[in-house]
């Protein structure tokens, strides 16, 4: 009984998302059954899977303190970088460590600003944002990268088996984030970092060091993403990502991890995604304005962020009586 007690506990955010999603999805099918069709079931799976990559990196960040606007511009780039290397002759194999290199190199110099520097790290990632996003548009001419070689989409396999390559890679990089967040020493101190990052100086732990990684895994992430989801098409937007970093933040604040840091899990963060992913297609079926859909994840987004304040502030009185 103590055991239940403890993990109801631990994961009351999570249980709670959960619960609302399994009520929204019974909603949903008594009223348009269509909802549940493979081919719809399908295509939200493999929309969410994407954000999820880059929301599991988000939960990270947040975890630590920090934040990063800038994913959305550099999801653009990345994308449009996966379809011109293929269109100058690079093998389709070689392009996912090649992608994640540059993801990894674009996070490395929010990671240098912020850990460093000792920037906000919101100022930082706006100001990427905005000068990827201006970059990007002044050397396509806001064109997509089209004419690519056949072999580039689903990486010249089948849809059945480049979908399955998606779902795959989603799954492994969501369960080793799991463990390593819950099990490593280095996943610990993302927490500890979050949580005081004074006291986790203190404790030895080089908190910049953290940050930097931090910032890094999350372009690493986007780049990855990114692929997977350009190699679903035949061409590449140039304006792809829009709007994925409200996205992404939001599917973590959902799921439960502290906007302040310190506290938060990656199951939260699928569940997260699985409830705001679902809201938009549900409305549809069920007849209501997919223009709710943003006013629907915004009241759920500001429930969450007040229930955190709520939680934050009752803690903070039982520590002062």
């Amino acid at each position: 009984m103590n055991v239940v007690a403890r993990v109801l506990h631990t994961y009351t955010r999570e249980i709670s998302v959960a619960l609302v999603l399994i009520v929204l999805l019974l909603i949903v099918g008594a009223v348009a059954p269509g909802f549940f069709s493979p081919g719809n079931l399908k295509d939200l799976l493999l929309s969410n899977l994407l954000i999820l990559i880059v929301a599991i990196g988000m939960t990270v960040l947040i975890i630590s303190g920090q934040v990063d606007i800038s994913v959305g511009a550099q999801f653009a780039v990345l994308s449009v970088l996966s379809g011109w290397l293929f269109k100058l002759g690079v093998p389709i194999l070689a392009l996912v460590p090649l992608v994640a290199l540059v993801g990894c190199f674009l996070g490395s110099i929010n990671g240098v600003l912020v850990a460093v520097f000792n920037m906000p790290s919101i100022v930082v990632t706006l100001a990427m944002m905005v000068a990827v996003r201006d970059a990007l548009r002044w050397i396509t001419g806001g064109q997509w990268v089209q004419g690519i070689p056949a072999g580039f989409q689903w990486f010249g396999r089948s849809q059945s088996t480049g979908e399955v390559i998606i779902i795959a890679a989603s799954a492994l990089i969501c369960g080793v984030a799991m463990w390593a967040l819950g099990n490593l020493g280095r996943g610990r101190t993302i927490y500890a970092v979050g949580s005081d990052r004074e006291a986790a100086r203190l404790a030895g732990i080089d908190s910049r060091k953290v940050l930097f990684v931090g910032f890094v895994l999350m372009g690493m992430l986007t780049g990855i993403a990114a692929l997977l989801n350009s190699i679903r098409f035949a061409d590449v937007q140039s304006n792809a990502g829009v709007g994925l970093e409200l996205k992404a933040i939001a599917a973590v604040v959902v799921g439960g991890t502290s906007i302040r840091g310190g506290k938060g899990t990656v199951l939260g963060t699928l569940l997260g995604v699985a409830l705001l992913g679902t809201i938009g297609t549900a409305l549809t079926f069920v007849g209501v304005s997919a223009f709710w859909e943003k006013a629907v994840q915004g009241a759920i987004i500001l429930v969450a962020v007040a229930s955190d304040v709520i939680v934050a502030r009752r803690g903070t009185r039982t520590v002062t009586a």
